[in-house]
């Protein structure tokens, strides 16, 4: 009879952190191989198997001892603190199976089971320190070379990784910490948060709030997991690690009040899915996300204060300012000058980014804490500026080339009245001077085509995908001064009742009828070709 080998991860070493399929593992296993300290953490659990426990340096010992039980037809459990997988029992007992040849088909069974490893419950004693790209690295270089984990550190920290430091300190190595340290402070500010914890959610738990400048006045040991923040951790509340999700806030133009900065995502402007429609959102929510907001940017203050001539490969301690933007000549003039494309190339820079797409403008992402001097020095060569994101944008037609005049002032006033609007998702306007409609307008989510004095409406076109289609012609022969008023009901009933992330063609099949315009399926129907022979 084939024998199994059940590699165990148990978690921190509390039963209420052991997942139930390794209890189940445990209890029926046949025999338990492990580390003696992690024998009698789940000494609980032993319901009188045989148990084979050796010292810290024995694991190579362990993993062929399990194997060839396995190999007799026991059923054998192999266990790990925190995860198999990670500084754990798996790659020692698969790397003995490899030299004994064994496959999968014809050999013992092997089954994995995972745990909590450090990383998770040590983040979760110290707030959400690991909420960014994280790393962990063994200081022990019992088995691995000290000039190899060195290379390690500096491309971790180069990288702005968050780090978990295992194994940082033993009573015979104590240097490896140091020099981690020494590592760290070439890339990042001292002021950078460390959290310390000593037997997470075990009974002689210890946890310690530092800095990477002070770190080392602490207790630190084998049984100590470092945890260091990258450039963005902030302290809060004196002992909670907060690591943002993102670097960069976004700026988009016609906004007031900016959206979306760090710790804001609970507002239910933000994300009105999130929080419940009969709930308003607390005071005291607002309050939280506002002093969450005022000590992030203090901190990034203070340590700009104490930084005042930080190395070049120093990361700066601030949430980066991305503005973002379309930018054209003009909505009707689709001519760019040399002079404005000399004053956009100076104003992007090397870092920026400039990309035409097909609306006949040009978007622009730059990293600026001026925004409003970037945009005014664009406005001032005739730019027309337009906002990204989720607003209303209008496309127009050149009017063959102005000689077709008479519908420019009512797409100039939809432009001023209703441009760059914030709706539930982007939505397109297409405007056509003439019957030809050769702009596209009546594939957009909201076609107008100026047709012998009077505007023709389309609503609900899908210009992308397999099932793309036109809009719906929904009324001809507009007056002139009726235009705007109609749109802006439209545009209007749309934005207070439709979903978030909800296109408007699927808002308009979803309602029914918007404006007062019925709603009727213009998404072409695919019939498939019937197979000959009736296969």
């Amino acid at each position: 009879m084939k024998g199994k080998l059940l590699i165990i991860g148990f978690g921190p070493g509390s039963y209420d952190h052991i997942t139930e399929r390794a209890k189940q593992a445990i209890q029926e296993s046949d025999c338990i191989v492990g580390y003696k300290t992690y024998v009698e953490l789940i000494s609980g659990l032993i319901t009188g198997q045989k148990i084979i426990s050796t010292g810290m340096s024995e694991e190579v010992s362990r993993a062929q001892a399990a194997v060839k039980m396995a190999e007799d037809g026991q059923k054998v459990a192999v266990i790990s603190s925190g995860d198999a997988g990670v500084y754990g029992m798996s790659g020692l007992v698969y790397e003995v199976l490899v030299e004994k040849g064994w496959k999968e088909a014809t050999g013992v069974e092997v089954e994995v089971i995972p745990g909590i490893s450090a990383i998770n419950s040590c983040a979760s004693l110290l707030g959400a320190p690991v909420m960014h790209d994280a790393c962990t690295i063994s200081l022990s270089d019992h088995l691995t070379p000290w000039k190899l984990i060195e290379k390690r550190i500096e491309a971790a920290a180069q990288a702005d990784f968050v780090i978990a430091f295992y194994n940082p300190k033993s009573g015979r190595r104590t240097r490896q910490i140091v020099e981690a340290q020494k590592i760290l402070l070439q890339h990042r500010s001292p002021e950078t948060p460390v959290g310390l914890v000593k037997s997470a959610y075990r009974d002689r738990e210890s946890v310690v709030i530092s800095n990477l400048r002070d770190m080392l006045d602490h207790d630190i040991g084998m049984l100590t997991t470092v945890i260091v923040g990258n450039s963005q951790t902030f302290l809060y509340d004196e002992n909670k690690l907060i690591t943002p999700r993102g670097y960069q806030r976004k700026y988009t133009l016609n906004t007031e009040k900016q959206r979306l900065r760090p710790h804001e995502r609970l507002r239910k402007e933000n994300e009105p899915w999130a929080l419940p429609d009969e709930e308003p959102v607390s005071e005291k929510v607002e309050a939280q996300a506002s002093a969450l907001q005022l000590a992030n940017e203090a901190l990034a203050l203070a340590t700009g204060k104490q930084e005042e001539e930080p190395a070049e490969d120093i990361i700066p301690s601030r949430v980066e300012s991305i503005l973002e933007f379309g930018v054209s000549p003009g909505l009707v003039n689709k001519k760019f000058t040399s002079k404005q494309l000399l004053t956009l190339a100076e104003v992007v820079g090397e870092h920026g980014e400039m990309e035409y797409t097909p609306h006949h403008q040009i978007k622009v992402q730059l990293s600026t804490d001026e925004p409003d001097l970037v945009t005014e020095k664009l406005k001032a060569e005739g730019f027309l500026l337009l906002p990204a994101g989720d607003v209303l944008q209008i496309k127009a037609c050149d009017f063959c080339d102005g000689e077709k005049y008479d519908s420019i002032p009512y797409v100039e006033q939809l432009q001023e009245e209703l441009g760059g609007r914030a709706l539930p998702k982007e939505l397109k306007l297409g405007f056509n001077g003439c019957g030809m409609a050769c702009y596209g307008g009546v594939q957009e989510d909201i076609g107008i085509v100026f047709r012998k004095g009077k505007f023709d409406l389309f609503l609900g076109g899908k210009p992308l995908s397999r099932t793309a289609h036109s809009a719906q012609p929904v009324m001809e022969g507009i007056e002139p001064d009726q235009l705007v008023g109609i749109v802006t009901g439209i545009i209007q009933e749309y934005e207070e009742k439709g979903h978030p992330n909800e296109r408007f063609f699927k808002f308009f099949k979803r309602v029914q009828e918007v404006g007062g315009f019925k709603h009727k399926d213009m998404a072409p129907v695919i019939q498939l070709e019937p197979a000959p022979c009736g296969d």
